[in-house]
């Protein structure tokens, strides 16, 4: 870890605490307004310090954390999760809402085959009935 009085990217700190799999990946999120740091809408380049708060949503899942370390550099996971605290209604919040989506996909059943090439003709009739 750096020394703690540095500043560092976001899109960077997002990447080394492995919320995002690649540094582009973060940047997206983060020109695409899926991370607020301390309240407010960020660029990429925006610099994160210890203390800050930041809102990040991935997918239906939104995670509330307080940094609490810096790194440059992507560390395993273990290392990773020392640089940033999750409040305790972010997680049960999380929690809730996954066993809300198990709820309403319980009765989902997968179509054993694909569709024969009547019944895609059957769907293309189907959707297109207004044209």
């Amino acid at each position: 870890m750096e020394n703690d009085n540095s500043a560092l990217r976001v899109d960077k700190w997002l990447w080394a605490a492995r919320f995002f799999k690649t540094r582009s990946m973060a940047a997206k999120a983060v020109s695409g307004g899926k991370v607020h740091l301390n309240g407010s809408r960020v660029k990429a380049s925006r610099t994160v310090a210890i203390g800050d708060q930041l809102v990040i949503t991935i997918g239906v899942m939104s995670f509330h954390v307080v940094v609490l370390g810096l790194s440059g550099y992507r560390r395993p996971a273990k290392e990773a999760q020392l640089l940033y605290k999750e409040s305790e209604e972010s997680i049960k919040t999380r929690q809730e809402e996954r066993e809300l989506r198990r709820m309403a996909n319980q009765g989902y059943v997968a179509p054993g085959t694909k569709p024969t090439k009547r019944d895609r003709r059957k769907i293309i009739s189907f959707t297109r009935k207004d044209e």
